[in-house]
């Protein structure tokens, strides 16, 4: 199946956050390749074609506009047990994301860090979703529907190990609404793709060109999200985004497929009611069996500067990671676990300061009765605990585990927010997690 003439683009991952590349990426929009921005400009003529592009972009950028990521997931390699139900070659994925912060202009970033082929996109749309979109067949409402591009063109391909972004768009797109991005692909691998398992939001696959489809009703369905990884919008010099860093804690274990009522969602739902707050974006960088030194997928240690100080337009990091860590450690190793959970905080507090970040940290929530439960388990998460609460190196902290913790066990979860594994919340818990933060933290 051909859906377009194809592009091969080769983009490393990278974030292009900042004001400079803002000025960048709206000049490459208006030109054919990369090489021709770096180009020297020997000759008048060349000098004066690209002040002609800049002039003629500008009208698209206000002088202080700059890219925020209003919804983001941690990619990973996606083990063959969250494959998806049939191959994606020559069929069309619809996904569905639930944005934090609206816009009049977006770009969606495509990732295919860890495959190890290269990945075509035939075509790529974008449209609104009906109701609660991705619960109701994968319907859009087809007068929001719009074409992506890539330097122009509307299909590429991505080189295996690399990632890219769309050209940027005019669009109307509303704050903490269900955006659909359907991908029609040629060549992909049907085992070795880059994706995020724990999306808990219904994906569809059917075979053939559909990106522009009002439904889809009858196609293969899936619960996770594959080769994407961002949506950023174009927003003024008071919206920024808060990224947090986490397992499957963060990434919604416990919520409702569907539901968007991970913590983080509640959080962003809150952030955007207060007009303090409502220019905050929120980034949920959780990934479930995720640890600081191992786990699923990439361990946070080796993930933390590209998936939190690199997101567009990051301004707070929030670290609520070290479970799986403490979990995974047997008895004897436990001291060592928590000491060393201690130090890399304390490293990713540095990092994150010298990139002008604020960083929050928050305490473990209990895991008692669960299959992490152990005396030395515990005595190490409260460790950890007692240095996030007690350190002068954060610039605030969320006291999670006061939040959720039994009273009379304080080693428990609050029955009413136990989502019955003793480990992770339910809804009912993860909005009291998200009642808990102070909204002055992203006035910050």
């Amino acid at each position: 199946m051909n859906c377009g003439a194809r592009t091969s683009v080769g983009s490393k991952v990278q974030s292009r956050s900042t004001l400079a590349d803002v000025g960048r990426v709206a000049i490459r929009t208006l030109l054919r390749t990369e090489a021709e921005v770096r180009a020297p400009l020997n000759t008048c003529g060349s000098l004066l074609a690209l002040v002609v592009l800049i002039c003629a972009e500008r009208p698209l950028l206000a002088a202080n506009d700059h890219w925020v990521a209003t919804w983001a997931c941690g990619p990973q390699l996606t083990e063959a047990r969250n494959l998806p139900p049939a191959p994606l070659a020559d069929s069309t994925l619809r996904q569905f994301v639930h944005v934090t912060l609206g816009g009049k202009q977006l770009r969606v970033r495509f990732s295919n860090a860890y495959g190890t082929n290269p990945v075509t996109i035939d075509a790529a749309h974008i449209a609104l979703a009906t109701g609660a979109g991705s619960a109701m067949g994968g319907t859009v409402d087809p007068a929001t529907d719009k074409a992506l591009t890539f330097r122009g063109a509307k299909s590429l391909t991505i080189p295996a190990g690399e990632a890219i972004v769309s050209d940027p768009l005019k669009y109307q797109l509303p704050a903490l609404t269900n955006l659909a991005i359907s991908i029609c692909f040629g060549a992909i691998s049907p085992t070795t793709i880059t994706g995020h398992p724990g999306a808990r939001t219904t994906s569809y696959l059917q075979a053939g060109k559909a990106v522009a489809a009002p439904s889809m009703a009858g196609a293969a369905t899936t619960d996770h999200w594959y080769i994407i990884t961002g949506v950023d919008v174009l927003a003024g010099t008071n919206a920024q985004a808060l990224v947090v860093l986490g397992d499957s804690l963060t990434d919604g274990r416990g919520s409702t497929t569907d539901g968007n009522n991970r913590w983080p969602d509640d959080l962003a739902r809150r952030l955007a009611a207060h007009p303090a707050t409502a220019d905050v974006a929120v980034a949920n960088m959780g990934i479930g069996g995720n640890g600081i030194f191992g786990g699923l997928g990439p361990p946070a240690e080796a993930r933390m500067e590209r998936d939190v100080l690199e997101q567009s337009g990051a301004r707070w990091m929030l670290i609520f990671e070290g479970v799986n860590d403490i979990g995974g450690a047997s008895a004897d190793r436990s001291p060592a676990v928590a000491a060393k959970l201690i130090g890399a905080y304390k490293q990713f507090i540095a990092k994150a300061h010298a990139r002008n970040l604020r960083a929050y940290g928050a305490t473990l929530t209990p895991f008692g009765g669960s299959f992490y439960s152990t005396a030395a388990h515990e005595t190490a998460r409260q460790t950890v605990n007692a240095w996030i609460r007690t350190n002068n190196l954060y610039d605030a902290i969320i006291d999670f585990d006061a939040v959720v913790r039994d009273p009379l066990t304080r080693t428990n979860l609050v029955p009413a927010y136990d989502s019955g594994d003793h480990l992770h919340l339910n809804p009912a818990g993860y909005q009291a997690m998200a009642n808990a933060i102070d909204l002055s933290l992203c006035t910050r």
